[in-house]
């Protein structure tokens, strides 16, 4: 199926920015504080309520879709920026 480990890591990436294009589709596609869209790699999503998180987006990519979208309704897409300022409040 891949050529090799390299071949395999490269599929594993594509799949991944796959899922955060949908995942950041799902929230609106853009900074709910600025309105950023540029660049998928500087939009994270925040948790409105850090007792609420289950995970990580490194480890969130990685479950179903359905489980994905229930930590996705807890956050909010933020820009690197925005999501920065805040966790300074």
């Amino acid at each position: 199926m891949y050529a090799d480990k390299q071949d395999l890591y490269k599929n594993q990436v594509q799949r991944w920015i796959k899922r955060k294009l949908k995942a950041i589709e799902y929230k609106g596609g853009k900074c709910v504080n600025c309105g950023y869209d540029k660049y998928y790699g500087a939009l994270h999503f925040h948790h409105l309520n850090p007792n609420d998180k289950n995970g990580v987006w490194t480890k969130i990519r990685l479950w179903s879709w359905d489980k994905v979208i229930k930590e996705l309704d807890k956050c909010e897409l933020l820009c690197a920026n925005c999501h920065a300022e805040a966790h300074q409040v």
